[in-house]
């Protein structure tokens, strides 16, 4: 049996009585950029569907099988375009605050490309908006969105390193098939089918990174560690490998699965999701047997 917990900000489907049920694996999956629930208070500028490009669309269904194997998903059901999960607090956009934010604001290479934690523009340098947004209005976004899901993962990462003394961590991801203008800092790069970021080590014991790369590649997909995609806020806030936490990102590109134009899953699809589930098992094999 699972258990579906669904407040306004995420969606998190666990084993039954995690992590006490037999099933249960030390293994957690987070998906915080496939929402696609559209706030009424968005007031944005941009048309649904261009907006709907920001998506990591059909991720969190490409690992839909997590849960009956033993390990909780969770995924965001606001879109990153009304505030970006894997982003500081800190990470707040100046320009596009009606006045001053009260705290300092340190530099960052998101911000700079506008997708910092609200976005001032999508990957072809759109703006998102036509005014600009309150302080209460940002203010909102992070209590409402921000930090419910950061709760709802750091006590679904907790339970299951009390339990085990060890937790692995998938933070699921996609990427276009080239890098758009206002992406990253290389724009025009053509990506790999999957990059996997532990953020050069020091998120998660290599292992974790080499077992994920290893299988894939056994499979005939291209894989690329950290190159050009490290990992940011989120296997950053809760990788930490001397305590037993392991955190990954893994960047999947859409040209497997969809087409990017109309964001509809195309014949692939059936067979990178079997690819995925096949690896969640042997995931499950392999993490029991680190514990030992």
């Amino acid at each position: 049996m699972l258990i579906f917990t669904e407040p306004l900000s995420y969606r998190l489907e666990t084993p039954a009585d995690y992590p006490q049920a037999p099933q249960s694996l030390p293994l957690v999956l987070d998906s915080p950029h496939s929402g696609t629930d559209y706030p009424p208070d968005f007031g944005c500028a941009i048309d649904l569907a261009v907006l709907r490009t920001a998506e990591d669309t059909w991720v969190a269904d490409l690992w839909g099988d997590a849960p009956q194997l033993g390990a909780p998903l969770l995924a965001a059901r606001f879109p990153r375009s009304y505030i970006d999960a894997n982003r500081g607090l800190h990470e707040i956009d100046p320009l596009l605050l009606a006045e001053p934010w009260p705290e300092p604001l340190p530099e960052s290479g998101k911000v700079g490309l506008g997708k910092g934690l609200i976005w001032r523009m999508l990957d072809d340098g759109s703006p998102l908006y036509a005014r600009k947004l309150s302080l209460d209005e940002v203010r909102h976004r992070i209590d409402a969105c921000w930090r419910p899901y950061h709760a709802a993962l750091a006590r679904t990462l907790d339970a299951a390193h009390a339990r085990f003394g060890q937790v692995w961590h998938i933070n699921c991801h996609s990427m276009p098939s080239v890098a758009a203008k206002f992406a990253t800092d290389r724009p025009g790069l053509v990506h790999p089918d999957f990059v996997l970021g532990d953020r050069d080590g020091t998120t998660s014991a290599p292992a974790f990174r080499e077992k994920v790369a290893s299988w894939l590649r056994a499979r005939g997909y291209d894989v690329a560690i950290n190159d050009p995609y490290k990992g940011v806020e989120i296997v950053r806030r809760y990788g930490d490998p001397a305590q037993g936490r392991h955190s990954l990102q893994i960047e999947i590109n859409r040209k497997l699965y969809m087409d990017e134009a109309t964001l509809r899953p195309h014949a692939g699809y059936a067979k990178l999701r079997a690819d995925l589930t096949e690896l969640l098992r042997e995931l499950a094999d392999w993490t029991r047997a680190q514990l030992g």
